[in-house]
């Protein structure tokens, strides 16, 4: 079975991204199911049902996100009318929403998909390694298929959950960072691993945003308006492949495309 995984959808021009280029990669690489974090899909911060509508009607199967999942009010509203659309799991009890779900796909394959947020440099929630723990059991008996979307900002914690978790998930995928990183791999127990999936949106800028904005509040230090960039835009994500019976993972790729090429 093959996944595509699309790193973070930043603004319109991520989601035009989707919009446009998805449906060619879906039909070259013939992939199965679609995993997309949507944390900044809404003018680069928080997630609209609008939006959540859109994503789904452009091929996504299951959305996944992070912090920046509570920055529109309107998600109180709306959250849990969605249950493939993911907030990290290690929320404390009682946060509005779902950090994990089980999927039937049209072939009649069950896959289990993880959403969890790091702690080091960022809001000091439960710790992902138990969260993971606790949640792995719940997809026992439903599938051996389970993809983690890790949205963390330290490296080092990204790959530890990597190593933790090999051999008892299919894969373990970064995002917040924007940056896609080169170290994908299958991991010793057939756990496919990459720190950062990437960024899907405008790269003429610095992780999404105008880059004289982001420069200009460097240099000054005082809060700036953080306006979405529009140009160079590209679809980043991974993809792989995992054994239907196992769950183990064959083989994972990075993919990034230019909207304009």
């Amino acid at each position: 079975m093959r996944f595509l995984f699309v790193g973070d959808i930043v603004g319109k021009p991520g989601r035009r991204a989707v919009r446009e280029l998805l449906p060619r990669v879906l039909s070259l690489h013939e992939i199965d199911f679609v995993i997309a974090n949507c944390e900044n899909a809404a003018s680069g911060f928080g997630i609209t049902k609008d939006i959540v509508d859109e994503l789904y009607q452009n091929h996504v199967d299951v959305l996944t996100s992070g912090n920046h999942i509570w920055d529109k009010k309107e998600i109180f509203e709306f959250l849990e009318d969605y249950e493939t659309l993911l907030r990290p799991a290690n929320y404390p009890e009682g946060t509005p929403g779902w950090g994990s779900v089980t999927v039937r796909t049209p072939a009649g394959i069950n896959v289990g998909i993880l959403n969890l947020a790091g702690r080091v440099f960022m809001q000091p929630i439960d710790c992902p390694f138990r969260t993971a723990e606790k949640e792995l059991a719940g997809f026992t008996g439903k599938t051996n298929i389970i993809i983690v979307d890790i949205h963390a900002e330290a490296t080092s914690e990204k790959k530890a959950l990597g190593w933790f978790l090999d051999g008892r998930v299919s894969a373990v995928l970064g995002t917040h960072t924007h940056v896609q990183t080169a170290d994908q791999e299958v991991l010793p127990g057939g756990t496919a691993y990459i720190s950062d999936a990437g960024m899907t949106g405008p790269f003429d800028s610095v992780i999404g945003v105008k880059k004289d904005v982001v420069i200009e509040k460097f240099l000054l230090q005082i809060p700036k308006k953080f306006d979405i960039a529009k140009s160079d835009v590209r679809l980043q994500g991974v993809i792989f492949e995992v054994n239907e019976q196992d769950g183990k993972c064959s083989s994972i790729q990075r993919l990034s495309i230019c909207l304009d090429n």
